[in-house]
């Protein structure tokens, strides 16, 4: 599978990645087994860039995803996880967390974007992977908590990448705003943008992308299906767009958003996957995958030839902006034919 690197950094990532929050029972079990047998799929598909965080099923994602790798060359796979929360002992543990995850609460989210809480925060997630190293290491949903994040958690990540311990550090949010300000204020070098560049949402293009582009610095995209709307070939009434229940008109623009696509030879949920990439800025697009049959899909979909044409003719017919850059993917990528 193709890479493209992080800019100025050594980090190179396949154009997709596994998104390993669902690993870690988000909003339901994922059988040990399953999860394993799903990193086994990703790795025979050539995918090499995977994504984890301490908040997802608060440790558990981390702990199934360094398993799951460990025995592989190290310096053939690149592994992101966060900080911004630690995991502390739970004093009021109710049985199981509270915030989307089926897994028990003994331990609970401490917000803590200080130096030393970054720097905690990592050396837990070392022990929970059983890692030698973390490849890229995001600020994780700093929204509420900017000036601590930017004066200490980022300073001390930029040490640690310039002391090359990290290859290359970020934020991840899901709004574009902020992320724009990471990109122009501080050291950061890529940013995970969840659900603001996708077939159904660009404001993405008037903050975060053009900073990136300025700056020479890299987005990857997450959340590019916004929730599901865009992860079947013909949407329908009650499916979800950004977590909550999907308005009709979006749904009716996804569905002339898939008319134009089968117009084309291709599928939404193809399309919305190819999108983002696209974009100069952008250099990996990653999806939550729960077990091997999603990763054979999404593996599939990533394969499926999207004719430029397409955001042409999206363009022409209103359903995404008209300053949706042209396509600008590097020379023999299999991405856009």
């Amino acid at each position: 599978m193709r890479q493209r690197k992080i800019t100025n950094t050594p980090v190179g990532l396949t154009e997709l990645g596994f998104g390993a929050s669902v690993i870690g029972n988000l909003y339901r079990v994922t059988p040990a087994d399953d999860a394993r047998a799903a990193v086994e799929a990703a790795w025979d598909a050539g995918i090499r860039y995977f994504d984890t965080a301490p908040h997802y099923g608060l440790g558990l994602s981390e702990r199934r995803l360094g398993a799951a790798l460990r025995g592989r060359p190290r310096d053939a796979y690149v592994v992101s996880s966060k900080v911004g929360r630690l995991l502390v002992p739970n004093e009021r543990p109710r049985g199981v967390d509270s915030e989307g995850f089926v897994v028990p609460d003994d331990v609970r989210r401490q917000w803590d974007f200080s130096r030393d809480g970054v720097l905690r925060s990592l050396e837990e997630t070392l022990e929970r992977t059983g890692l030698d190293r973390i490849d890229v290491v995001y600020l994780h949903d700093p929204d509420d908590h900017w000036q601590q994040a930017a004066d200490e958690a980022m300073p001390a990540l930029a040490e640690l990448r310039d002391q090359g311990v990290i290859g290359a550090i970020g934020a991840g949010m899901n709004q574009s705003a902020m992320l724009a300000r990471f990109l122009r204020e501080t050291a950061a070098d890529v940013v995970m943008l969840a659900g603001r560049y996708t077939l159904l949402d660009q404001s993405a293009l008037d903050d975060v992308l053009p900073a990136a582009q300025e700056l020479g610095k890299s987005v990857v995209a997450v959340g590019v299906f916004n929730s599901g709307l865009l992860s079947r070939d013909r949407p329908a009434a009650g499916m979800k767009y950004d977590y909550q229940d999907a308005p009709p008109e979006l749904v009716e623009r996804a569905l002339a958003i898939a008319d134009v696509c089968a117009a084309h030879g291709t599928t939404l949920p193809a399309a919305a996957i190819a999108f983002p990439l696209t974009h100069p800025a952008v250099v990996n697009v990653t999806l939550g995958m729960r077990n091997p049959e999603q990763v054979a899909r999404n593996a599939e979909l990533h394969r499926l030839p999207v004719p430029d044409g397409l955001w042409d003719d999206l363009r022409a017919q209103g359903l995404v902006r008209s300053d949706v850059p042209a396509v600008s993917v590097p020379e023999g990528s299999p991405r856009c034919r």
